[in-house]
């Protein structure tokens, strides 16, 4: 299973919500999905904003710092934790989501 097709049942929903939210077809959401066509990028990023997510282009060279900065809650290395720790990244950018 494709993680495009992991997400979006995630958020319950089907092929054909998918679709009809990104303005594609149900057999073209399906052809993404199973990898029987090879989509543009402009079609996974109208899937993932269907879903209320944004694609992200990341250079090969920094992908394993950023998924150790995702993984560690958007906090520096040696930032302090606890009540008095300034908010993280990851943590603002969610405040900032839910306004």
């Amino acid at each position: 299973m494709s993680d495009f097709a992991r997400l979006r049942l995630a958020r319950g929903m089907t092929q054909a919500d998918l679709a009809e939210g990104a303005g594609l077809s149900r057999m073209a959401v399906q052809k993404a999905e199973s990898g029987a066509t090879d989509p543009r990028l402009s079609t996974l990023q109208v899937m993932a904003r269907a879903m209320g997510m944004e694609l992200m282009l990341v250079p090969s060279a920094l992908r394993q710092d950023l998924e150790q900065f995702v993984q560690s809650g958007g906090r520096a290395l040696a930032q302090q934790t606890g009540v008095d720790a300034p908010a993280s990244v990851v943590d603002e950018i969610l405040r900032r989501g839910r306004s």
